[in-house]
């Protein structure tokens, strides 16, 4: 999951405290950014579109299921750790530990692959937290601006965390 300052994006779509910058060509996406509020960018291409206007329904409505064409991204690991988070319902949460054991690895590895993540929110990596019932990282960030989007995600989601941590 990268957050990039100087970065061209094929759109920029704006949410509550926050903006998802969006990167594609005409067949595929190849990269979502979270950023500090802006003003949105209209769609440049089909594609952009349509990732604006799924991106706006997961805004308006947590339960939304996404169909994006995502271009196959990362290393083995990281692919595995991504569809296993991919499987995490909205309004709930996993553990890097849980994650770690299902995938025989380290938690600090799924870790790490969350971090890497190019598609975040359709690929769901806010939804894996801390064991002790904390929010864990965001971004390979410890707090700040990407830790209060995890939260906001969270709350937006109604998970049991979310509530517990406000």
């Amino acid at each position: 999951m990268k957050t990039r300052a100087n970065q061209t994006y094929q759109a920029v779509v704006a949410a509550p405290g926050f903006c998802l910058g969006v990167q594609c060509d005409d067949d595929e996406i190849t990269g979502i950014d979270f950023l500090e509020p802006r003003p949105e960018i209209a769609a440049s291409t089909p594609l952009a579109n349509e990732a604006v206007r799924q991106l706006k329904a997961y805004i308006a409505e947590p339960n939304f299921t996404f169909g994006l064409p995502l271009r196959p991204a990362g290393t083995a690991f990281q692919r595995r750790v991504w569809e296993q988070i991919s499987a995490i319902p909205s309004g709930r949460t996993d553990t890097y530990g849980q994650l770690a054991k299902n995938l025989k690895n380290a938690a600090r590895a799924v870790g790490q692959a969350c971090g890497s993540n190019p598609y975040p929110i359709v690929v769901p990596c806010h939804r894996v937290v801390a064991t002790g019932g904390g929010l864990g990282g965001f971004a390979r960030e410890r707090g700040g601006f990407l830790l209060d989007v995890k939260r906001w995600l969270l709350t937006h989601e109604s998970s049991e965390l979310a509530s517990k941590r406000g």
